[in-house]
């Protein structure tokens, strides 16, 4: 457990100097053009956080088929776990973060369009963290939800996707 713990400190220390080294040379190699680099960022992240958002109920829509123990069952433990952590998780916070630093420096944070966004982010983020206690009850074999049930919420961040990129593009108000 211990060794797990450190490949994980260290990768997660590799990835902030990355970042860090990638934040310096941009910077320094054109400024003014900081903006444009962290929106195209903050897209790759959305781009991320929304593919794992629409798998993980797919997912449990074939883990209720699953009987509990079973091995179909735990690789789908493994599965749900490894996209929450790995890529759903990293691409919400870097999401939220240059999403932040993109409103402040556009000088949207006063728009109507930006606030109706925000509030839709706040819900999708609700959603991503109902999504994580369901991770959660899966891993301990204590669901009690339906496949029909996971369809139906697997339809909502793909509803809320549609309204925020409408927002952004169209800027109706």
């Amino acid at each position: 457990m211990q060794a797990r713990s450190g490949n994980r400190i260290v990768r997660a220390t590799v990835g902030l100097v990355a970042a860090g080294v990638l934040l310096a040379v941009l910077v320094w190699w054109q400024p003014s053009g900081l903006y444009l680099w962290f929106k195209a960022l903050h897209v790759i992240a959305v781009i991320a956080w929304m593919a794992g958002m629409l798998y993980l109920p797919r997912l449990f829509v074939y883990h209720c088929e699953a009987e509990a123990g079973a091995q179909q069952s735990e690789t789908f433990k493994v599965m749900e776990r490894r996209l929450l952590r790995a890529i759903i998780n990293p691409a919400m916070i870097t999401t939220w973060a240059l999403g932040l630093w993109l409103a402040w420096d556009g000088g949207w944070l006063m728009s109507g369009w930006f606030h109706a966004k925000l509030a839709a982010v706040i819900v999708l983020s609700g959603v991503h963290g109902m999504l994580s206690s369901y991770v959660r009850a899966f891993a301990e074999d204590r669901n009690t939800r339906s496949q029909r049930f996971y369809r139906i919420l697997n339809e909502v961040p793909t509803f809320l996707m549609v309204f925020i990129v409408i927002l952004v593009i169209v800027k109706p108000f």
